[in-house]
């Protein structure tokens, strides 16, 4: 099964510099084009901060929810640890993480983000909240650590929600789609609009078409500053 060190390869960090210039809807546009059309995740995994952008090969992490009887939950360990996680960081991954079907608990925080971006993980992805939102704001201020969830919440992960496995196939809730697959080294690229999972195995050619499309609405925006009419910019830049 490929991993995402077998993944990683020299130009990541360009490849990533180049995807982060893409607008969300070009990205999107360019799947489509491919008959990719179900590669949007849930439209509330998107950046808590409005205008942040990342970009990044996936590191995956399957968790399930525990159970919440006092005694059960008492009683609950994760399989593997938070650190056996930051210990297969690669730099420039986005880290991302499968709920399991727990609504409320905070799924890493502050502290382990700040622990991720340490190790060079360009950000996170969590099916569902995250905690510590002061802290957050701070890691945003201080890095370019881009953290992607549904919102915050007070609630302690650790007994309630664990990490089963990581760096495996996993399951992320979509838009179009129930699911969207996202293996190890797929690339995940999250911005404003939403985030979209880019299977490596097209992921230069989506990012030329992308890059395309960009380049055409770039034209046709400075054009229309210029003066021109819509509907003849329209013709010029714009393809069905």
């Amino acid at each position: 099964m490929k991993t995402l060190e077998d993944a990683v390869r020299d130009d990541d960090l360009e490849m990533a510099a180049r995807f982060n210039k893409v607008r969300i809807a070009n990205l999107y546009d360019a799947l489509d084009s491919l008959d990719y059309p179900n590669q949007c995740l849930d439209l509330g995994l998107k950046p808590l901060f409005i205008g942040q952008r990342g970009a990044g090969r996936a590191l995956t992490v399957h968790g399930r929810r525990a159970p919440f009887s006092h005694d059960e939950v008492k009683g609950h360990e994760s399989r593997i640890s938070y650190l056996s996680v930051r210990d297969l960081v690669m730099p420039g991954c986005v880290v991302v993480i499968d709920g399991g079907g727990e609504p409320f608990a905070g799924k890493f925080g502050e502290m382990t983000s700040w622990g991720l971006h340490q190790k060079g993980a360009a950000g996170i992805v969590v099916d569902g909240f995250i905690r510590d939102f002061p802290g957050l704001v701070e890691l945003r201020e201080k890095t370019a650590f881009t953290v992607c969830a549904r919102g915050t919440s007070p609630i302690e992960g650790r007994r309630r929600w664990s990490v089963e496995s990581a760096d495996v196939v996993i399951a992320m809730p979509g838009t179009l789609t129930s699911h969207v697959r996202v293996a190890p080294g797929d690339w995940i690229v999250a911005g404003s609009d939403g985030t979209i999972v880019v299977p490596d195995e097209i992921a230069s050619q989506v990012l030329e078409i992308a890059e395309g499309i960009e380049q055409r609405e770039n034209d046709m925006r400075r054009e229309l500053a210029q003066g021109m009419d819509f509907v003849t910019a329209s013709a010029t830049f714009l393809r069905d």
